[in-house]
């Protein structure tokens, strides 16, 4: 069985490190892609993996494991490069990333890939989809949680709401959702296009149990995970995570628009480069 504590073999950095550098190499395969958000919430990916869910690699269907369903379907290449680090694949499918045939389509999809446990595209769904599992599991009497990983552009969908609602009404404790605010969304800056803030101020008065942190600080992360899992009370669990688009690549964090970029073939390698840079710091 790979558990949490299992994981933690290897420091939550370098997991977070190797996360970065699996997507770095499979977006090289594309020349463009979502690098972006792969790279700003590699740390949230590695301490949800290694530092708190429960799962068995060698068996994704296993009933007892805790669910991870990723919302932002656009994000696949991160969490395809967290499940590459946790040995749900084998690392030769990392060259295969959005190829004819390939178990990596540039957008999640459940039927496709060993550990996707729902399709994404259209935006919005996750946090609902995650509250029906949450009830189904709570009626198994199972122990298990469910995680979901939304974008802070999908907090202007109203099932987003919907959601939030219904998770406060069943008092579903079994749910922690991660909110990635990177402030960036295909149409411009998110808090633009439609404002959210107060963030936890709203979740709170729905009812959410809600932590808010420095998402590229990988301790204060830990601890929100923490929290979320040991809280007492009979409500659902937010972690809101603020985050730095190309988190790691100092040129890709500068770029002013970077919510789909396209890299030159010779920047790949300086990417790896820059990111084995700031490993060594």
């Amino acid at each position: 069985m790979n558990t949490s504590e299992a994981g933690q073999r290897a420091p939550l950095a370098e997991r977070a490190y190797r996360i970065r550098r699996n997507a770095l190499l499979m977006g090289e395969v594309q020349g463009q892609g979502y690098i972006g958000q792969a790279l700003d919430i590699a740390d949230v990916l590695a301490v949800a993996y290694f530092g708190a869910m429960r799962y068995q690699p060698e068996n994704p269907d296993w009933e007892g494991r805790d669910r991870f369903l990723l919302s932002n379907g656009h994000y696949a290449i991160a969490l395809y490069a967290a499940l590459f680090e946790a040995g749900f694949l084998p690392p030769e499918e990392l060259e295969t990333y959005g190829s004819d045939d390939s178990r990596l389509p540039m957008s999640g999809m459940a039927a496709y890939t060993p550990g996707m446990e729902m399709s994404g595209g259209s935006l919005g769904h996750g946090l609902t989809i995650a509250v029906g599992r949450c009830l189904g599991l709570k009626r198994k009497g199972s122990d298990a949680f469910v995680y979901t990983l939304f974008s802070d552009g999908e907090l202007d969908e109203g099932a987003i709401w919907e959601g939030i609602m219904s998770a406060a009404h069943w008092k579903l404790d079994n749910l922690i959702a991660m909110v990635d605010v990177n402030n960036q969304q295909a149409d411009g800056p998110s808090t633009q296009i439609m404002a959210f803030e107060p963030l936890v101020e709203k979740l709170e008065a729905f009812g959410w149990y809600t932590q808010r942190v420095d998402g590229n600080d990988i301790d204060a992360v830990k601890a929100a995970f923490d929290n979320a899992r040991n809280h007492p009370e009979p409500q659902p669990r937010m972690i809101v995570c603020d985050t730095r688009m190309g988190c790691g690549v100092p040129f890709l964090e500068a770029r002013e628009k970077n919510h789909f970029i396209r890299v030159d073939p010779h920047e790949w390698q300086l990417a790896l480069a820059a990111l084995d840079e700031g490993r060594q710091a």
